[in-house]
Order: structure tokens, then sequence, then C-alpha cells
């Protein structure tokens, strides 16, 4: 038996069941070992409907582990590698991967995918077919990539969905110069990762924007120059006033509400760009003024996924940054709790409290 928390219900806690079964890999999975998982705001989303998963189903969707069986077909791994798990799994054969492009998949990310669990005979589905809030999980051979021994396992776990999708959004998605200003608004644990690869682009001024001096503080440590709490006003006025009434080159939003995508549209400059981060309810829309607001400006609005990655050529490339000691890993990590703390760390990322929770298995 496996022990794995479970959404339930929506607005309800999730609840620790201990009498998980997971089935043996078919053709093309593998079965892996959960060392560390991340707490995710997405797996809050889950949980309060933003991204409306229906229950029962296994949360977790940014961990790392090891490999303990593999199913036919299967060659890429073997039983005791090292693996981190992507929940955007790239074919590698379609139009999208074939043009560099593997975060589009045509294969897509199966939201409320895979069915390998049960609990007391009743079937759980897994969250982006990976489940990671279960200390054994199985995934497609596609969702994971292998990694170095040497690298912690719950360091590994943060570059499954935070890390690549912040620090890609800067490097990959926006075309930060060397010198740019760029504004980030949200600083969680995704907008952290915005900002440290704006760092790593080259941006020479990095304005962090929140409403939480807790996250304003932790912003700073990971590279923000300069700091907005949107409580005490304005936010656009304000970074128009840092940047003598211009704007930002790249504004980043990562939070997923449309008063701060407007913020962000406002406040970044004549031919600059806008990056969509943050993931919104599926009902939010947007209300933009062709002239003004993109054609007469020459403002430039992108959506990001996934950081524009490509997750087998890029969790090596930032792992080789870690190691460079150029991208902050183990400075994200804020607690290291048991899975019985889950709902716990969904409070205190509510609360700014932390960077990212990570769950700890046995």
């Amino acid at each position: 038996m496996s022990k794995a928390a479970v959404h339930v219900a929506f607005d309800q806690p999730l609840e620790i069941r201990t009498d998980v079964e997971v089935a043996e890999p078919k053709e093309g999975e593998i079965k892996v070992r959960i060392a560390a998982s991340g707490v995710c705001h997405s797996d809050l989303s889950v949980q309060n409907a933003t991204i409306p998963l229906p229950p029962p189903c296994v949360l977790g969707h940014e961990g790392a582990g090891v490999v303990e069986q593999v199913g036919p077909g299967v060659t890429a791994f073997a039983p005791g590698d090292h693996v981190v798990l992507t929940f955007v799994p790239q074919c590698g054969e379609c139009f999208f991967c074939q043009r560099g492009q593997g975060y589009l998949c045509e294969g897509g990310v199966k939201f409320n995918g895979g069915r390998r669990m049960t609990s007391g005979g009743q079937e759980l589905t897994q969250m982006t077919e990976l489940g990671t809030f279960s200390d054994v999980t199985v995934v497609p051979a596609i969702s994971a990539i292998k990694i170095d021994k040497d690298v912690p396992l719950k360091v590994a776990a943060l570059l499954g969905c935070g890390v690549q999708t912040g620090v890609g959004a800067a490097i990959n998605t926006a075309d930060i110069k060397k010198g740019d200003t760029v504004a980030v608004i949200g600083c969680g644990g995704v907008g952290l990762n915005v900002i440290q690869g704006a760092r790593i682009a080259g941006a020479d001024r990095i304005i962090a924007i929140d409403t939480m001096d807790s996250k304003l503080q932790m912003a700073k440590e990971f590279g923000a120059t300069d700091f907005v709490n949107a409580s005490d006003g304005d936010p656009v006025a304000k970074v128009k006033e840092l940047t003598g009434g211009r704007g930002v080159d790249v504004a980043f939003e990562v939070i997923g509400l449309a008063p701060t995508i407007q913020q962000a549209m406002d406040m970044s400059r004549r031919g600059g760009e806008t990056v969509l981060v943050g993931v919104p309810r599926f009902d939010v829309n947007l209300s933009l003024n062709a002239n003004f607001g993109v054609i007469m400006t020459a403002k430039t609005l992108k959506g990001c996924w996934y950081g524009s990655t490509n997750a087998s050529e890029d969790v090596p490339k930032l792992l080789d940054l870690y190691k460079k000691g150029e991208l902050k890993l183990d400075e994200l990590i804020s607690r290291e709790i048991p899975l019985e703390q889950v709902n716990e760390a969904f409070e205190a990322m509510k609360k700014g409290e932390v960077a990212r929770s990570v769950i700890v298995f046995d």
C-alpha cells in the first residue's frame, strides 16, 4: 500500500490515504518512488476550483524520485535512475516537438489524466498524469527526465514546475536584453524564479511587485533591485515613476488576474513586452484597445506556457546553472514537511510565508 494526499472535494482539506494501491506500469510507463514534491500554487488552484479537476484526485505535479520499475518497451530508463517529473510531456515526434516547441506537444497536458491508483476500490485520477503527492506513482516515461545522482532530489523536484516556468519565462519566452529593466507582478514561487531568470538573462533593474512585504523581502534574495507594495497605491504609477515615466522593457504577470494583467500591459513601455505567466480562471477574458493598447504603442503581448521550455533539454541546462551557483534552488525551499502537513503548506502559501514547501517522503 502507498500513501497519498487526495483531493476529495472542492474547498476541503486534502485527505491523507494510506490504502492507495498503485498498479504495475503498462507499456511506455515507469513506476517511480517519489522522494520529494514541491507544493505549488496550481495544486491549491485545484482544491479551490480555479483549475476544476474533479475529485477524487491525487494532487502534485512537481516531483522527483527514483525509478522502481519500467514497463514494456521502455528503454530510456532503468530501476535506480533518478528522475525529475514534468507535467508537460513531449513526444518528440509531433509538429511542435520537431520545431523546438515541445511545451506545445500535440499530445497535450492531461490535467485529469492517469488512472493507475485506487483507494478502497475507488479509482483515483492523477493530476497531470503524475500525482506526486504520493510516495509511489506510475507515469508515462515521456514525463520523466533522468538526472545525475549527485543532485539532491528535494532540490531537483522544484525543476518540475516552478523553476522551469519562472526561469523559462525570462530566458525563453521574453526578449530580455542586457541592461533592460523588467517588472514582475506576483512574487510567489514562480515569480521568484522569473526574477532570478531575469537576472540570469542580464536585466539591470528588476522591479518586484506584490501586496505582501514578506514576498518582496524574498524577492530581494533572488535578484530584485526595486520593490513596490501594490497595497500602497497604483503600482503602474509607481513603476512609471521608477522608470522616468517610460515604463519597463518587459513586464511579467505571474498571478493570473484580469486587473494585474492590465497593470502589466500598462506598465510596459512603448515597444515593450508583456508576458503572461500566471494561470487565470477559465472565465477570465482580456479587453484591449487595439490602437492605443497595441498598434500605436508597438507593444507585444506574449503568452507563456511552462516557460516555453523543452524539459529534456532545459532541465540539464538549469541543473548546470545550479551547479555553477548562478541558479538558486536550495534557497527556494522554505520548509521541508511530511505529507501529513500538506494542508498546512497550502495555508502558508496563502499567507505568503514560503517560497516553496517541499514534501519529503521517507
